[in-house]
This record gives structure tokens, sequence and C-alpha cells, in this order.
């Protein structure tokens, strides 16, 4: 398949089961792309590319029932789906899988085994991933606390383009004074980061000790999402 492929093409190679299009068509359906948006379709069409070992669209089932995407939320189906598709090397399903570990939703917490599967995918380069690492270490969760451990692998979550790691990374500069390039970073995290996000983050900057955070953090963060 490639990029050139009408809507039409992906629905008839969907339609004659090749997997790759039917993980396309399941996302274009969940994110509404070129098509109403049907979750619930969508869904359907990631349980039949999966069904083929398909590792991302496997990923997808499991972020459907993680999030309730067109079926009844299940966190213990969310975890056995992200493990399977982290087992067989798919870097998001490692961070997913990671995540409800740390959390203990769908299986028992267990921060040691979250932590190691974040490492590894950070060493594919998954940028989330990084980022959860660094909280690891800021917070001392199964390792010793090591803030400047921490505060690298922020830039290095920043630099890998997460909104989180780059709202972190803006965090440790302002603890340093370095207040204008913790601004601008703020401004960038706003412009990808989700709705409910930009709104925790200004009640965090309103409260917090560095004043150019307080006078100018929530006009920073709110610009950046209003030009997304």
């Amino acid at each position: 398949m490639t990029p050139a492929l009408s809507l039409a093409d992906i629905i008839a190679f969907a339609d004659d089961g090749e997997a790759e299009a039917q993980a396309l068509y399941g996302q274009m359906l969940l994110d509404g792309v070129h098509v109403a948006r049907d979750a619930r379709a969508g869904f359907g069409w990631f349980v039949k590319a999966a069904a083929q070992g398909h590792k991302m669209a496997l990923n997808m089932v499991g972020r459907c029932y993680d999030l309730g995407w067109g079926v009844r939320i299940d966190k213990t189906r969310a975890a056995e789906c992200f493990r399977i598709a982290a087992e067989q090397g798919l870097d998001w399903a490692m961070y997913n899988y990671a995540t409800l570990l740390a959390l203990g939703q769908g299986v028992a917490e267990d921060k040691a085994t979250a932590l190691g599967w974040f490492e590894k995918a950070a060493r594919m380069g998954n940028a989330k991933a990084v980022n959860f690492v660094g909280s690891f270490h800021e917070d001392g969760w199964v390792v010793a606390r090591d803030v400047a451990k921490a505060a690298k692998l922020y830039a290095r979550a920043a630099a890998g383009g997460d909104f989180r790691g780059m709202f972190n990374h803006a965090r440790m500069l302002g603890a340093k004074g370095r207040t204008e390039e913790a601004l601008r970073w703020i401004e960038r995290s706003g412009a990808s980061a989700t709705a409910a996000f930009v709104t925790k983050a200004a009640a965090f900057l309103d409260a917090s000790s560095v004043p150019a955070f307080r006078a100018r953090g929530r006009a920073a963060i709110e610009r950046g999402a209003a030009e997304c």
C-alpha cells in the first residue's frame, strides 16, 4: 500500500483482508479522517487486523478497551492486548502496558515491572516513555530519587516531541532560573497537548513558586494551545 491510495482503495483492501489496510481504515474511522467518525466500526476493523497478527492494531484494540472507544471500558482486556503487543516488540504497547502497571489498572500495580517496560520503549526512542522514566527518577519510584537524571530525561523527551516532556523540562528550567527558555517550552507544550492537560497545567502554573510562571505561564500554554 502507498500514501497515494484513495479511500475507496483502502476500503477495498480492507474488505479483501489486508491487515495494514484494516488497521489504517480503523484509525480513520476512530479519528474521523476522510470519513464520518465511527469508533465502534473502527474498533471492529482493529479487531480484524489484530486477528492477523498486526501489532499496532492489537495495541489499538487495547486502547479502545482502555478508553472506551467504540466498546465498553475493560482495563483487564486492555492490559492483555498491550502485554501481547509489547512482548512482540511494539514500543507503543510497551508504553501503554507499563502505564497500566504503574497505575494498577487492569493488572496488579507493579512499578518495578512498569519501569522495565518504560525503559525498553525509551531505548526504542519513544519520547512518552522517556518522560515517564524521568518521573520515576524525580519521584523516587523503585529507584533512588535523582532530580538531575530526571531533568536530562525530560529534556530528551521534550526534544522528542512529547508535550508532557516539554512541560516537565520547562519546570526544571524554571527551577534553575532559566524562565524565558522555560516559558518557550511551556508554549510549545500547549501546542500539542490535550485540552485536559492544558487546563491542569494552567492551574499548576497559577500556583507555582516560580514568579514568572504565576505571571505568564497560563498565557504561554494557552497561547500555544490556541495556535495548534
